[in-house]
């Protein structure tokens, strides 16, 4: 075992120098890589094993789940005060009314989560496989199968429904960023799937040597916490580099109402950027997008997000969450 997880160290120094043109990434037709999806698909009976393949998901999925909570509600005392903000946070349902899309959902960890705090969830998949499970799932679950419309899974991309005209409050893609092809046009859409007002949610890992020797080195080849393969060091994405994105997006004014329009990057006739101004560090100001860092804890098993503070000091070099949401007035 030491020989084989030896082997990917000779190869550090030259994972860690290539880097994956984020701004000028290969203009593809399609953001699907189709062996991530022929990958996955092998592992999509695996999804709601807790103590298999998909257990640090299992364990971190909590975290995921309150981080978008937390959002909501400092976006609702944002908009409508701190008294709307403690009527909805004493609701159990505070995605009651929204409408929420989990792009690369996988078997449903989170849609499921989504649907259970109110929202009617879309949870879409490019992998069949993973949208039978998903489901399946599902439907052995009374809150979710007896609760109308609130959770609808869908084997689609999300280049494939923007060309519909349907967008949604909220649009998450968890673990997803990193494992597609042309990361510009997948956030594009991901992007463009928004309301205005609305808000986008990633979670993916950054291009760093310690991740590389978390996720690839002791979690592929030495933990064998997943399978080897799972992860491509070189489609990790900084959080600079999203950052940077949302500083030159714009969406399109008839985004809304034409869904073949994708928005624009740095165009002046177009509305605001997503992103735009930042302080100490490249930093969002925290009313346009947020970055934390999301630590896996070995001796508890739990997953720890930490606080926004500690963003600038090493604590988004591997895992980390990023929210960014949309102008009103674009």
């Amino acid at each position: 075992m030491l020989s084989t997880a030896v082997r990917p160290t000779t190869r550090l120094l030259r994972f860690c120098l290539s880097t994956r043109c984020f701004q000028s990434a290969a203009a593809t037709s399609s953001t699907v890589n189709a062996t991530e999806i022929a990958h996955f698909s092998r592992l999509s009976s695996l999804w709601w094993n807790e103590q298999g393949e998909f257990s640090l998901l299992h364990r971190m999925n909590p975290v995921r789940v309150r981080y978008i909570r937390e959002k909501i509600l400092e976006a609702t005392c944002e908009d409508q005060g701190e008294d709307a903000r403690r009527e909805l946070e004493s609701k159990c349902a505070v995605l009651t009314g929204m409408d929420v899309l989990d792009v690369g959902c996988g078997g449903g960890l989170l849609s499921e989560s989504l649907a259970r705090l109110g929202a009617r969830t879309i949870g879409i998949d490019a992998s069949e496989s993973n949208i039978g499970i998903a489901s399946t799932h599902a439907s052995g679950d009374p809150q979710l199968s007896s609760s109308g419309n609130s959770l609808e899974y869908r084997h689609t991309s999300a280049e494939q429904l923007v060309k519909e005209p349907k967008r949604f409050d909220v649009v998450c893609s968890m673990e997803v960023i990193e494992h597609v092809d042309n990361p510009v046009a997948f956030l594009s859409a991901c992007a463009q799937l928004v309301k205005p007002g609305g808000h986008l949610f990633l979670s993916t890992i950054a291009r760093t040597p310690l991740s590389y020797f978390i996720t690839i080195l002791a979690g592929e080849y030495v933990l064998r916490k997943v399978a080897v393969g799972t992860h491509t060091y070189s489609k990790f994405v900084n959080p600079s580099e999203l950052i940077s994105f949302f500083q030159t997006y714009r969406s399109s004014p008839s985004s809304s109402s034409n869904p073949t329009d994708f928005g624009h990057i740095g165009s002046d006739a177009s509305p605001r950027p997503w992103i735009t101004r930042t302080y100490a560090h490249g930093l969002p100001t925290r009313l346009e997008a947020d970055v934390r860092g999301i630590v896996y804890i070995p001796w508890s098993g739990e997953w720890k997000l930490m606080p926004r503070s500690s963003t600038p000091w090493g604590a988004v070099e591997c895992n980390y969450l990023f929210w960014v949401r949309r102008p009103l007035d674009s």
